[in-house]
C-alpha cells in the first residue's frame, strides 16, 4: 500500500508532491554520480566510498551555506533553476580554498508548499552545481511547512565534504611581503550582499534592460564556481593561499588568507568591477569603502602568489590578473 494521509493533506502536507518531486530530480541526480556515490535516492542517508590512495593524512574538509534573500529575486521572477548553483557554489568554493576536492553534497528545501516542478526545478540547479564541482549529490530533504512559509517561498541551504591531504593544506602561515595576489573573476553579485542590493532597486522594474539581459536577470546569474580552476593550482602547489570573496567583501575576506602582521595592497585601478556594481553604487548612493566592504566587485576568489609563480597561476587562469600584492602592517586590506 502506498503511502498517503488525507489527514495530513487537509493540513497543508501533501507527502504524494514530495514523492512526484524525487521523480522528477531523479533524471538531474543521475548527472552527478561520482564513483564513490553508492546507493540510490530515498534512503534515510547518503553513503559515500572514500578513496583516499596515495594520501598519507587525509583530512575531510565540510562546508554549509544558503542563497540567502537572493532568492526573493528567484521568487519575484519565478526563476529557480540557477538559485541551487549558488548555494553549491557557497559550500564548495569555502571548502576548496582550504585545498580540498569536493567530495559529496546534500541539500535541504523547506518549502510553504510543495511545487514539484518547482522543486525539480530548484534541484536541477543543485546538480548543475554539483557537475560543476565534481561533487555527488547523495542525499537531500525537501520539507513542506505550511504556515511557516508562505506558498509561494522557499528557503535552500546546502552541506559539502571534500578531502585533501593534510601535507597538502593550504597554508596561510607561509605567505610573505612580496608575494602577489590575483584576482579570478565573478560573475556578478554571486550571493551576498542581497539585502542591500533589494534595497537600492526596491521600485525598479526588474525587466528593465540591463546590458545585453534585464536587471533582474543579471542579478540572478549563479555564483561562480572555483573548483576546477584551483584543484590543479592547489597540485602543482602554485598558490599559498586563497580567499573566497563572499560577505564582507574585500576587507573581511581577504584578511582570512593573511597570517597577523601582513596586510593586502589592493591596486583599484586593476580591480575589473562589472556594470552592474557601478549601477548599484550610483543608484544607492553608497560610499566607494562600502562597496568593497560588502560585495565582490568583481572578484570572485583572491590568490596569493609567489612572485615566480605569477605567470604560471596566469597561464593555467587565462582570466585572471595581478590585483595586488602582500605587504607588512595590520591595515588587512588596503584599497591604492
Amino acid at each position: 500500500m502506498k503511502s498517503f494521509s488525507e489527514s495530513y493533506k487537509a493540513s497543508g502536507v501533501d507527502i504524494t508532491a514530495g514523492y512526484k518531486a524525487v521523480e522528477l530530480m531523479k533524471a538531474h541526480i543521475a548527472r552527478t554520480m561520482t564513483a564513490g556515490a553508492l546507493g540510490g535516492v530515498g534512503g534515510f542517508g547518503g553513503l559515500f566510498e572514500l578513496d583516499v590512495q596515495g594520501m598519507e593524512k587525509p583530512v575531510l574538509v565540510s562546508g554549509t551555506d544558503g542563497v540567502g534573500t537572493k532568492l526573493k529575486l528567484a521568487f519575484l521572477q519565478d526563476k529557480h533553476d540557477t538559485v541551487g548553483i549558488d548555494c553549491v557554489a557557497m559550500c564548495v568554493n569555502d571548502v576548496i580554498v582550504c585545498g580540498a576536492k569536493p567530495l559529496f553534497f546534500l541539500d535541504y528545501i523547506a518549502c510553504g508548499k510543495n511545487y514539484p516542478e518547482k522543486i525539480a526545478s530548484i534541484v536541477s540547479g543543485v546538480c548543475e552545481g554539483c557537475v560543476q564541482s565534481g561533487a555527488a549529490l547523495i542525499g537531500g530533504e525537501t520539507a513542506e511547512m505550511p504556515g511557516f512559509y508562505p506558498e509561494d517561498e522557499y528557503d535552500l541551504a546546502g552541506f559539502c565534504v571534500g578531502v585533501v591531504d593534510k601535507k597538502n593544506i593550504l597554508d596561510k602561515g607561509q605567505v610573505k611581503p612580496g608575494d602577489k595576489l590575483i584576482a579570478l573573476p565573478s560573475t556578478g553579485v554571486h550571493s551576498n550582499g542581497f539585502s542591500l542590493v533589494r534595497k537600492i532597486i526596491a521600485g525598479l522594474d526588474l525587466n528593465m534592460p540591463f546590458g545585453e539581459s534585464t536587471l533582474g536577470k543579471t542579478l540572478l546569474t549563479p555564483t561562480r564556481i572555483y573548483v576546477k580552476d584551483l584543484l590543479p593550482l592547489i597540485e602543482k602547489k602554485l598558490i599559498k593561499s586563497a580567499a573566497h570573496i563572499t560577505g564582507g567583501g574585500f576587507f573581511e575576506n581577504i584578511p582570512r588568507a593573511l597570517p597577523e602582521g601582513l596586510s593586502a595592497q589592493v591596486t583599484k585601478a586593476n580591480v575589473k568591477t562589472p556594470e552592474i556594481f557601478r549601477f548599484l553604487q550610483e543608484k544607492g548612493g553608497i560610499p566607494e569603502r562600502d562597496m568593497f566592504n560588502t560585495f565582490n566587485m568583481g572578484v570572485g576568489m583572491a590568490l596569493t602568489v609567489a612572485p615566480e609563480n605569477v605567470d604560471a597561476v596566469l597561464a593555467l587562469c587565462p582570466d585572471g590578473y595581478a590585483l595586488g600584492e602582500i605587504v607588512e602592517g595590520n591595515e588587512g586590506v588596503i584599497l591604492k
